[in-house]
């Protein structure tokens, strides 16, 4: 076998994983881990940390908050686990933890862990991540449950519907995770050029008001990567975007992104 040939096998690439638990100094990618409950988020954090979990608390918040780090083929990650949630939409704290951190803090790549035998009810969260994100991840873990269940799931036609990569899993037997690590390394290091799928019917009367709020949004803040995603927060009476416009902190999305710890941006803790 040629030497490119060994590098591109699975194999390979779990060679190339040092779990580095919480000895995180300094890193290179910031990676934010979303999902409904009970879908095996954690066991993903564990399978690619090596960590059991190193937990604390969110600023300003009770919300349990677990960071570990992994570095991959030369490059460092830091790997959030964000809470189990099954919507961004705030209606928890839960929620807005895990929204505000993959809207405000711009990791490098979020991965959705998935399960793949429930996989109609946990699509209401991926279609809620790629209208914030286009730097996605899905995880379609539990494979092994729906294999026994005689559950078939075409991924790579769930990839093309969505845009994104989809890898399927089985993490606690550690399958598929060579994969899910060279997926998170190409969308992270811009290498996967992703091009989700985002919803663009409207509640009827809808459409008119939506247009010019995002056009005055994109006046305001050119460039903003989701500017319709925001106006649709706005129009839904979201505080949270309404603090964000007028105070100026929708700014911070159209810069370039921080070399740093996202969690430390002003918009994480609010």
């Amino acid at each position: 076998m040629s030497q490119d040939g060994c590098a591109a096998c699975p194999v390979h690439h779990t060679a190339n994983l040092v779990r580095l638990g919480v000895n995180m100094g300094n890193w290179d990618f910031v990676v934010a881990l979303a999902g409904n409950p009970n879908t095996g988020k954690s066991t993903v954090f564990n399978a690619l940390t090596g960590l059991r979990q190193h937990t604390g608390n969110w600023p300003g918040k009770t919300v349990m908050r677990a960071e570990g780090g992994f570095a991959y083929q030369g490059r460092r990650y830091k790997l959030v686990d964000l809470p189990g949630t099954y919507s961004l939409l705030t209606t928890s704290t839960d929620e807005e933890v895990a929204r505000d951190f993959i809207l405000f803090g711009r990791p490098d790549a979020t991965v959705v862990v998935v399960d793949a035998t429930q996989l109609e009810r946990n699509l209401n969260l991926v279609l809620q991540v790629l209208e914030i994100t286009d730097r996605a991840v899905i995880c379609l873990n539990l494979m092994d449950d729906a294999e026994r269940r005689g559950i078939r799931v075409d991924e790579r036609a769930l990839a093309r519907d969505l845009g994104v990569p989809v890898i399927p899993t089985a993490a606690r037997q550690r399958r598929g995770m060579s994969e899910l690590l060279q997926a998170i390394a190409e969308v992270a290091g811009g290498k996967y050029v992703t091009k989700p799928h985002r919803i663009r019917s409207v509640a009827p009367g809808l459409g008119k008001a939506l247009d010019e709020l995002v056009e005055r949004i994109e006046r305001a803040y050119p460039g903003l990567p989701n500017a319709r995603w925001i106006a649709l927060r706005l129009l839904d009476g979201d505080a949270r975007m309404a603090r964000a416009l007028e105070s100026g902190e929708l700014g911070e999305l159209v810069a370039p992104r921080p070399g740093g710890d996202p969690a430390a941006s002003k918009g994480v803790s609010a």
